[in-house]
């Protein structure tokens, strides 16, 4: 980052239009914004999304298990399986 300043500083000393020296100050500025979103971004989702996520794949899960329940039923491989066991 000091590097940024110090091109910054040479634009300012060199007498660079004022346009160039403010777009280069929005662009120090985005970058900085830039790395403390990029840091704080993990945490806040870890926040926001954790808790639901595990809920979400023990939901999944069940869904998963009673889908794959139903569709044995209406296969026909639960009636299958009793008639073997019956006989």
């Amino acid at each position: 980052m000091p590097e940024i300043t110090n091109d910054l500083m040479d634009m300012i000393i060199a007498d660079e239009s004022p346009s160039a020296v403010s777009d280069k100050i929005k662009d120090i500025l985005f970058a900085k914004s830039a790395e403390k979103i990029d840091a704080a971004t993990p945490d806040i989702a870890a926040k926001t999304f954790g808790a639901d996520t595990e809920a979400e794949a023990e939901s999944e899960a069940e869904v998963q298990d009673a889908v794959a329940d139903n569709a044995a039923h209406i296969s026909g491989e639960v009636a299958a399986e009793k008639a073997s066991a019956d006989q």
